[in-house]
């Protein structure tokens, strides 16, 4: 009888515990998201804040001036025989 009251004891107790583990598990998932969220929403305002500064008067400068993106770079090759060319040596 004891046996079995023992037993018994210890499969309720290895249940609660499972029950914990599981519960942990669950809560430290809940909390990676929400520090992901929180630093998605993090980087987001340091961009926005970046923008307001700086980094918004350059941008504004820049369409002001009407610049444009740079899509293709090209290389001006100088021969030997040019007049810069033997200036620089």
């Amino acid at each position: 009888m004891a046996g079995v009251l023992a037993s018994s004891l210890l499969l309720v107790f290895y249940a609660y515990q499972i029950s914990s583990l599981t519960g942990g598990t669950y809560l430290i998932s809940k909390y990676q998201k929400e520090i992901s969220q929180l630093s998605r929403e993090s980087n987001n305002l340091e961009v926005s804040f970046a923008e307001s500064g700086f980094l918004g008067q350059v941008l504004a400068k820049t369409q002001a001036l009407n610049f444009q993106k740079t899509t293709s770079v090209r290389y001006i090759q100088i021969l030997d025989t040019s007049f810069a060319f033997n200036n620089m040596r």
